[in-house]
């Protein structure tokens, strides 16, 4: 009797050790990560459900919560973003326009969330039908389940990136003057300058062990000091300056709220444009920073990076609840930097201030409608950061 009564006790004690083990990795895990390192690098458990790709198959679950997406992993691979986007492009102007994010999400729905060789034939074999009127897009994808998931998850990432636009471009009588153009494209630029050498890999989800260990939630770009980073798309300021993970850093949140753009480990002494500030407008190829290696240190303008490089970060927020936490949702950015190659921001530099400044000025309509409705100065806001 007593033999059972000490292997009793011995598993209480066991119990109570693991315990209280669990109590202090938990502590430690909340002590050391603030909530702007939770906006920007934090650390997330991924499941891949591929069967339910919202992750709202528990029913009673979703009774509790509010009826927003929860996850995103978004695959698409770099020829389907640029397939679409020339439908897009290409047909305009056509009895039958194209949407590029309405194609990329038929694929999408249609493969799995995947985008294999396959799938591209998948959506041209849709893009004929289209534009033949064989078929209407609600006709379809009528009968597919994930359909109206992708189409919402894919236009949270790429519904600033597309769209009408006047830019300044050579005046073809007199190559010295500037006149301006109305567009229809991409409108989004990449996020390294025009004419700025940089290397990467697809770094998404790697690991990381400063501070503690977790998954590296952004992409890398290798570069020299001092490269001049652009602004993907418009929006304003909702972060600027020292994070112990991220170093200098700006966060850029999009006007419809759906996309927060991080970017981390800027220039020590001088990572900014120094126009900007907290709420500060910035228009799509506009220069907001520029490239270092600061970060991983509790103490502000330290390099305690080993390479020069910009962390580049994309967020999705369906709900204000995902804005920071263990709910924060962060995409894999490869395929889109690498899309996004094919508009990069030219830039020149102004000696008197050793600042970059943009060359051709762009009016995104998506600054003018902001501007109505909660800035009335938005407009000059915007050309102060862009240097002009």
């Amino acid at each position: 009797m007593k033999k059972y009564k000490k292997r009793i006790q011995r598993s209480i004690y066991c119990e109570l050790i693991l315990l209280f083990l669990f109590v202090c990795i938990f502590s430690y895990q909340k002590a050391t990560g603030d909530t702007v390192y939770t906006a920007s690098e934090a650390t997330k458990e991924s499941t891949d459900n591929a069967a339910d790709p919202a992750g709202t198959t528990d029913t009673k679950t979703q009774e509790a919560q509010k009826d927003f997406i929860k996850w995103v992993d978004f695959k698409a691979s770099y020829e389907a973003l640029d397939a679409a986007y020339h439908y897009d492009v290409d047909t305009q102007s056509a009895p039958v326009h194209l949407n590029w994010i309405e194609l990329l999400a038929y694929t999408a729905a249609k493969n799995g969330g995947d985008f294999p060789k396959s799938a591209l034939k998948d959506m041209s074999a849709l893009a004929d039908k289209l534009q033949n009127k064989e078929i209407t897009m609600a006709e379809a994808t009528k009968d597919m389940k994930y359909y109206s998931y992708y189409l919402e998850a894919y236009t949270a990432i790429l519904g600033g990136f597309v769209g009408e636009y006047d830019i300044q471009q050579p005046s073809e009588s007199d190559p010295s003057q500037l006149e301006w153009v109305k567009k229809y494209g991409l409108k989004a630029f990449h996020p390294i300058a025009k004419g700025f050498e940089y290397s990467d890999y697809d770094d998404f989800g790697v690991s990381r062990s400063y501070g503690y260990k977790r998954q590296h939630l952004g992409h890398d770009m290798m570069g020299q000091t001092g490269t001049p980073i652009i602004a993907v798309e418009s929006g304003y300021v909702e972060a600027i300056g020292w994070n112990q993970y991220g170093g200098w850093r700006l966060g850029i949140r999009s006007f419809d709220q759906k996309r927060y753009y991080y970017y981390a480990h800027l220039r020590q002494n001088f990572p900014y444009v120094k126009t900007l500030k907290e709420g500060s407008i910035v228009q799509a190829g506009d220069v907001i920073g520029y490239m270092g290696h600061t970060g991983y240190s509790t103490t502000e303008n330290v390099n305690n990076i080993d390479t020069t490089h910009l962390h580049f970060g994309l967020q999705l927020i369906f709900d204000e609840s995902q804005k920071e936490g263990a709910s924060e949702i962060w995409v894999d950015c490869y395929s889109l930097v690498r899309f996004l190659y094919k508009n990069r921001s030219e830039t020149a530099k102004d000696e008197s201030t050793k600042e970059w400044f943009r060359i051709y000025e762009i009016k995104d309509p998506s600054v003018q409608e902001y501007a109505s409705t909660h800035h009335p100065n938005a407009s000059d806001s915007a050309k102060t950061t862009s240097g002009q």
